[in-house]
């Protein structure tokens, strides 16, 4: 059983929030206690009570315990803080420290990561060097649309070259619009070496919807 795995995406706004909810609303459909977890989250808006981020809620009304918002994102950063702020230098420890607080209340914690693999957290270092140090198991959400095959392969391709294992990709239909669907899930299933966890559909709101359904977590 995963007690732990990490998700990742080809880019920013591909539906890892959304992935991330489906995970957890399957995984607690098994029986298992389920947190989410976003240690880093941009996008964020400074409100009377404090910074809130709109994943953090979708990732905290998707779990089976209620916690509060700060410890499921402890770093939320509103937009003008994205490329003005200066994370800790301690960043990674707390990170872990976090992961490890909610461990002690979940059979599995989805850690939600922040836009790409590469993504930086300082000048020098990227996110993926905390996946690594943590050997957390990695599912790779692919946002269905133009250009997709490209970015879905160069980021599976580098996840494995890092040495961590890829346990599965779930394809994130975010263009309805998009022709040749079907021969574009055909081609990714041929050449990302990880199997296919299942397919969400174009959904409005998906972020409140059950989306259980469209995973198969058997293979895990």
């Amino acid at each position: 059983m995963l007690t732990q795995v990490f998700v990742t995406g080809t880019d920013s706004r591909v539906g890892k929030t959304i992935v991330s909810r489906a995970l957890l609303q399957a995984m607690a459909a098994q029986g298992k206690t389920v947190l989410g977890y976003k240690p880093i989250a941009t996008g964020s808006q400074a409100l009377a009570d404090g910074v809130r981020n709109q994943d953090a809620v979708t990732l905290q009304h998707s779990s089976s315990v209620a916690y509060p918002l700060a410890k499921i994102t402890p770093f939320a950063l509103s937009d003008e803080e994205i490329f003005t702020s200066e994370l800790p230098s301690d960043l990674f420890i707390r990170m872990t420290d976090g992961l490890y607080f909610l461990q002690q209340g979940a059979d599995t914690v989805v850690v939600e990561g922040c836009d790409g693999w590469r993504t930086l957290v300082s000048p020098l270092q990227s996110y993926s060097t905390w996946v690594i140090e943590n050997r957390l198991p990695v599912i790779l959400v692919v946002g269905i649309q133009e250009g997709c095959v490209n970015q879905a392969l160069m980021t599976a391709q580098s996840i494995i070259a890092d040495g961590v294992e890829l346990v599965g990709w779930v394809a994130n239909r975010i263009n309805p619009c998009l022709a040749h669907y079907a021969e574009t899930i055909a081609v990714l299933a041929q050449n990302i070496h990880a199997p296919l966890l299942g397919e969400i559909p174009y959904l409005p709101r998906a972020e409140s919807r059950e989306l259980s359904q469209y995973l198969d977590l058997s293979v895990l």
